[in-house]
């Protein structure tokens, strides 16, 4: 058993998300929401790290890691879990986190989102894109959403990730998972080849780049529907980030293009519960509607707003609402909530009331 197996089973045990590992630090975990050392485990020094780092990479990784001083890549431990792992350089020497990938995939059901994300599974063609911060729950929520369609229907399901993190058995469908690096060069050549795979629907780790979006969107318009992800938190600007991308003369036709294919927008946060044991994602939704090419093709993202604001009879909410809407359950504490808004004026009224039950 490598030496580092250890810790992640601690990761594990311990409910944590993340560790983090730095030379000249001791170990320390994300766990609740916060940073909290590892238990029973001395200062890593840079020569004991860089050994227990190089356990579980193969070792053209291990080469690529020392030449380039980054690398990413998924690692299995049997029976515990998988991690997305990222080894890279800081000032004192070498660092790593590991991410750990759920091994059972969470139904939606479960998750707690609004019931109209379930709707995205349902859909036959066209763009949905799922979006928020690292670590705010994006892969979790699209996951979900893949298994729905695999028990649902008889498609042909391509994931294209760096790495792959959860692993999809065929269920109804046929799921082909891609990683980039080892089973194909890039997004965009993947994504290339996925559209003459007969692939249904594509799930697209990244998009981060004008080749992977252009193709995301040729892809959803030849009549696939697409899964990606993106670091924007709201719908509005997410749609500007798009267009952004392409070069000034391409922009208009690009417009076109998203307002014929764009399904739906999901922003996501991951906030921590009132009462400090968990978290729970907090979602802000956009739904294709009748008015929403229009508002594309126009560039008029702030009307957006009121599209949203108007659409909750199809499931359609903004974050502030969403976020409003937790303060007052009692899920999440109104502090929290106001750290994560946008109209910070809505919620500083909520934080000079006594929690609700208190004294």
């Amino acid at each position: 058993m490598a030496e580092l197996d250890r810790l992640l089973t601690a990761l594990k045990d311990q409910k944590g998300s993340d560790l983090h590992l730095v030379a000249g630090a001791v170990p320390k975990m994300r766990a609740k929401g916060g940073i909290v050392s590892v238990d029973g485990w001395p200062v890593l020094s840079q020569q004991t790290l860089l050994d227990l780092l190089e356990e579980l990479p193969p070792p053209h990784q291990w080469e690529q890691y020392k030449k380039d001083s980054d690398l990413d890549f998924a690692y299995a431990l049997p029976g515990v879990a998988r991690f997305r792992a990222n080894y890279f350089e800081q000032e004192h020497g070498a660092a790593a986190v590991f991410r750990i990938i759920p091994e059972k995939i969470i139904p939606l059901e479960d998750l707690k989102v609004p019931a109209v994300i379930e709707s995205f599974a349902h859909l036959h063609q066209g763009l949905v894109l799922v979006t928020g911060p690292t670590g705010s729950g994006k892969s979790t929520t699209l996951a979900g959403i893949i298994d729905k369609i695999n028990l649902t229907y008889a498609k042909h399901i391509v994931t294209i990730e760096d790495p792959i993190e959860f692993v999809h058995p065929s269920k109804q469908c046929v799921v082909t998972q891609r990683e980039v690096r080892r089973d194909t060069n890039s997004f965009g050549a993947a994504l290339r080849s996925a559209i003459r795979q007969d692939a249904d629907v594509i799930l697209v780790g990244e998009m981060r780049d004008y080749e992977t979006i252009s193709l995301a969107l040729t892809a959803a318009e030849m009549g696939a529907l697409v899964f990606g992800t993106l670091h924007t938190n709201s719908a509005a600007k997410t749609i500007d980030r798009l267009i952004d991308t392409f070069p000034a003369e391409e922009q208009q036709q690009a417009r076109l293009t998203l307002s014929e294919s764009l399904a739906g927008i999901v922003s996501q946060l991951l906030l921590k519960t009132a009462d400090g044991t968990g978290r729970c994602a907090v979602n802000e939704v956009l739904v294709r509607t009748s008015g929403l090419p229009n508002l594309i093709r126009e560039g008029n993202t702030p009307m957006m707003v009121s599209l949203m604001q108007a659409g909750s009879a199809q499931g359609m909410q903004l974050m502030d609402d969403a976020l409003m809407k937790l303060v007052v359950e009692g899920r999440v504490k109104p502090e929290d909530a106001y750290m994560k808004a946008l109209e910070k004026a809505r919620f500083e009224k909520l934080l000079k009331q006594p929690p609700a039950g208190g004294h």
